[in-house]
């Protein structure tokens, strides 16, 4: 089909960014992801509902949920058995996402220890000593070196088989350890896990439904408390804890006179360095003599959440504007790691000058410029990077440059060490308001962006719902930076809020809606749940607390939903997940697991109700708690704020 068809720009995101440089797109011939969604239709219905099997050779099979064609695949296997296989491998590859990316940090943790590596160093010397004291290691008179590297060898063992329990699983309330006890989902070892789901939805192995989804929820654990925390942990000890600091953040964070590099994906391991290089004045002055005043680097995706929180560098978007970056014109160089890259960037690529420069050995994009990562050569590498963007300047089109929009302004930077520090170092002041009812309760709004959806405005609309009704926001990902577009993350942004949750944001000088990370810095609302849930000497279930993913679809984002409940937190999805084909699954997931675990999946496309689903659940939590509450049965859907499209 042409670009020029489909569904109007209006219709597909709620930013007049995006929605510029899609009608430009469109004009100028480009495809962009809307534009393959729309080309896909109709989409597999036998895939959407989960019943579709190519597990090995004897099929690709389907099965008919409604009993009118096969009702069991070639092996037998009939649609619980489906459906469970598929939702464990997509929750196995989500974690396996994940955790990869904690030992790619942990790594140049360890390699950094012993001296091995340039540019890199221990920015947070008492979060390592912190981290040592908890994993015991000896980190009193040591140098930081000799503690690191003995923190390394005890992180390196959770990703294998020799411990009953991976490290940081100790940080949830005893309750919650004694519950995944009793279940046999107690996360053992990062790999394990992974491996046993890909081994149990072999062909001939677990044919269980339910065994299986309990598997998935350990294997979802795994990342959670394990490769996840991993990542968040030592990025903090590396690069910095994150604390509060004003940004920038949509395409108006690009710029006319300078050379723009975007740095997308999500590992902060390269791209930290790469913001030393950017202020080498040798390389400033090679952008000077073409004509350009400086060098700018902008963010995409988690790779620009990692550097916003801990270096202030602006954001350019989130998942579905990578291609809308280059529509712009105006981007000398994307700079990408994995996860989230759309083997599309390339071809936009071709029709500008930007270059596309890959730096990870397992994230090839044909049609890019290949610089890989070594941590040895980490500052040389930088330099090298920003060096090729600072010469594509000169190739630039003036006359094809479109940057659309003012920035915004934002607040991110909220790590549970900022949130406590706000608070005075104790959680206290947070449970004294959530117990008088000036804090209704807290929400996780995280995850991506999805083409079925118009961008952002699941997100920004449910947000808006719930603040106004005094519920506190943390937000993670490519949420955070529809939040952030939308004006939600500002201390003068309490002026949307309710009247108790403004009366305590004003008093803080904090954002409603508060910026934790990036996706595996969902490990942080664990920690910050488990904390309140210690201080209140309870089991994180009985907390009034829920998690959304309104315009989720990766499967690290399937991950974490399953370790987000498997901990205790009831989780609203905004996107069908493909399980439909069960009843058997989509009963246990959303309803059996409250008896299981303390909590559930729930489905609800429309913000409007998610935001009343999630607000009497926050209420018959308080009511179980003794607290204040407000009759759940009263609490309607509240109009949205404006159509869409």
């Amino acid at each position: 089909m042409s670009v020029s068809d489909g569904r109007r720009a209006v219709q597909l995101s709620i930013n007049r960014d995006a929605q510029e440089m899609i009608d430009l797109a469109r004009a100028e011939g480009i495809e962009t992801v809307w534009d393959r969604l729309d080309a896909q239709q109709p989409q597999c219905g036998f895939c959407a509902l989960g019943v579709s099997c190519r597990n090995c050779a004897m099929g690709p099979c389907r099965v008919d949920p409604f009993g009118e064609g096969p009702t069991k695949g070639v092996c037998g296997a009939g649609a619980d058995v489906i459906v469970a296989r598929n939702l464990g491998r997509g929750i196995a590859a989500g974690a396996s996402a994940h955790s990869d990316h904690g030992r790619d940090i942990l790594e140049v943790f360890a390699s950094t220890a012993r001296g091995e590596t340039t540019g890199y160093r221990i920015a947070d010397e008492g979060k390592l000593r912190r981290l040592a004291a908890e994993l015991g290691v000896d980190g009193d008179q040591r140098p930081a070196g000799d503690v690191a590297a003995d923190v390394a060898d005890v992180l390196f063992d959770d990703f294998g088989s020799r411990k009953d329990g991976v490290s940081f699983a100790g940080r949830a309330p005893a309750a919650r350890r004694a519950r995944w006890q009793e279940l046999g989902i107690t996360p053992r070892g990062i790999d394990r896990e992974n491996v046993e789901m890909l081994h149990r939805t072999h062909m001939g192995v677990d044919n269980d439904h339910v065994s299986l989804l309990l598997h998935a929820l350990r294997t979802g654990l795994s990342d959670g408390w394990g490769g996840s925390m991993i990542a968040t942990e030592l990025s903090d000890v590396l690069f910095g804890t994150p604390s509060p600091v004003l940004s920038e953040v949509n395409l108006g964070v690009l710029r006319h006179d300078q050379v723009n590099v975007a740095l997308h994906g999500h590992n902060p391991v390269l791209s930290d360095v790469i913001v030393a290089a950017a202020e080498d004045p040798e390389l400033v002055d090679l952008a000077r003599s073409y004509g350009a005043s400086g060098i700018n680097l902008v963010g995409l995706c988690c790779t620009g959440n990692e550097l916003l929180m801990r270096r202030g560098v602006p954001m350019a978007g989130n998942h579905l504007m990578q291609e809308l970056a280059i529509v712009t014109g105006a981007l000398e160089a994307m700079v990408v790691d994995y996860q989230c890259i759309m083997p599309s960037v390339t071809d936009v690529a071709a029709c500008y000058h930007t270059k596309i420069i890959s730096t990870s050995d397992k994230a090839r994009f044909p049609g890019a410029t290949h610089l890989p990562f070594d941590p040895r050569r980490g500052a040389e590498i930088g330099r090298e990077i920003i060096r090729a963007a600072v010469e594509a300047y000169p190739d630039r089109n003036p006359d094809r440059v479109h940057i659309p929009v003012a920035p915004v302004r934002w607040m991110g930077g909220f790590s549970v060490e900022a949130i406590l520090g706000a608070l005075g170092g104790s959680p206290e002041p947070l449970v004294s308001a959530i117990a008088s009812g000036a804090i209704r309760g807290a929400v996780a709004v995280v995850g991506c962006n999805n083409p079925k959806l118009p961008q952002d405005y699941a997100h920004v609309e449910l947000t808006r719902q719930l603040i106004e009704h005094d519920v506190l926001v943390v937000v993670t990902g490519c949420a955070a930076v529809a939040n952030g577009k939308a004006g939600q993350m500002l201390p003068e942004s309490a002026s949307m809020a309710g009247t108790g949750l403004r009366g305590v944001c004003e008093a803080l000088g904090i954002p409603p809606v508060l910026h934790m990370g990036s996706c595996v810095d969902n490990s942080r609302v664990l920690v910050l749940a488990g904390a309140l849930a210690d201080f209140l000497g309870v089991d994180i279930d009985q907390l009034p607390l829920a998690g959304a993913a309104p315009e989720w679809y990766s499967e690290k984002a399937v991950s974490i939903g399953a370790y987000v409940v498997a901990s205790g937190v009831t989780t609203v999805l905004g996107v069908q997940p493909p399980i439909f084909g069960s009843p058997r699954v989509v009963d246990l997931l959303a309803g059996g697991l409250d008896g299981v675990v303390g909590a559930r999946f729930a489905v609800e496309p429309d913000p409007s109700r998610a935001a009343a689903l999630i607000r009497r659940h926050i209420e018959e939590k308080r009511r179980a708690l003794g607290l204040p509450f407000e009759d759940p049965d009263s609490i309607a859907v509240t109009a949205p704020a404006a159509p869409v499209g």
